[in-house]
């Protein structure tokens, strides 16, 4: 399996500093130094090199090398990558991901015959990955410089991974995604609304409603699903909004707090250096003041 990992990390190496196409369906690779915090897509995740830190509402979550996890619904997520050798630029943190496609995986579990519920599975774990979940994902990642082949075999080889991972513990996950009656297919019908409308107050009641439960047992899966309450979920991704602008676009805070739906500048300072250390004016200069040389 080291060969096979080793091969994977030189693809994988090509990588620019941020999720990059490979030009396979559904297909990313990243090559970081740093911290990327942002709303994560449904996805398989295979760590290849150096550490990964998520934070996802009350979990923290750590990834070594050759572990694989799912997200598995749009998560507002604070990370932080550590490589294996600071001292030595050659030794990034480099990972795969597949985007889930709730229709691939459903058409794979009927041709499976593969009727078993999912209810109650955990959405947050981190999997060593089986040398042959590792030698799809080879295969995978080999047809990169093979374009004429990838649009035959490529899905094939995502239906592998899939398989090979609807064997481990995120199987359960995996099998919710594909299930548009699940608990998890019910509480993403609520974050679509509140991703669309973060800016706006609201009720519960009303999200309950549209996922089709009760106000109890909508806070209970979502809090399962999301490691977060809907109120905590709009502000974590309020606030990830807030710093993406902060750091790209020329605005002074008490604009940007407006602009993501904070009534209160103070609120929205307060709230930021909650998240994220110290406020929001001193969070963004670290990132925009060169280095000093020694």
């Amino acid at each position: 399996m080291n060969k096979a990992i080793d091969e994977l990390r030189a693809i994988v190496m090509r990588a620019e500093n941020k999720w990059t196409p490979t030009g396979l369906p559904r297909v990313a690779m990243v090559r970081a130094e740093a911290c990327s915090d942002q709303v994560y897509e449904p996805t398989l995740h295979l760590v290849l090199q150096g550490n990964k830190m998520l934070s996802i509402g009350d979990e923290i979550l750590h990834f070594e090398p050759a572990t694989y996890f799912v997200i598995p619904v749009e998560l507002p997520v604070i990370a932080q990558v550590c490589t294996e050798r600071r001292d030595h630029p050659d030794s990034p943190y480099l990972a795969l991901s597949l985007t889930l496609d709730a229709a691939v995986i459903s058409t794979l579990l009927s041709d499976l015959c593969d009727t078993r519920l999912a209810q109650g599975a955990s959405a947050f774990s981190v999997t060593a990955a089986t040398p042959e979940l590792i030698d799809a994902w080879l295969r995978m990642m080999r047809l990169v410089d093979r374009p004429q082949e990838a649009a035959l075999l490529a899905p094939m080889i995502e239906r592998e991974i899939l398989f090979r991972a609807l064997q481990g513990p995120h199987g359960n996950m995996l099998r919710q995604i594909a299930r548009a009656d699940s608990h998890l297919s019910q509480v993403r019908r609520a974050i679509d609304w509140i991703r669309t409308h973060f800016t706006e107050p609201f009720h519960v009641e009303p999200l309950a409603s549209k996922a089709g439960m009760s106000v109890a047992a909508f806070y209970r899966h979502f809090k399962a699903v999301t490691a977060m309450t809907p109120i905590q979920y709009q502000k974590r991704l309020r606030l990830l909004k807030a710093r993406r602008q902060l750091l790209f676009e020329p605005h002074d805070a008490a604009s940007v707090a407006f602009s993501v739906g904070y009534e209160s500048a103070s609120q929205f300072s307060r709230e930021y250096a909650r998240m994220f250390g110290m406020p929001p004016l001193r969070d963004v200069a670290r990132f925009k003041t060169p280095a000093i040389q020694p």
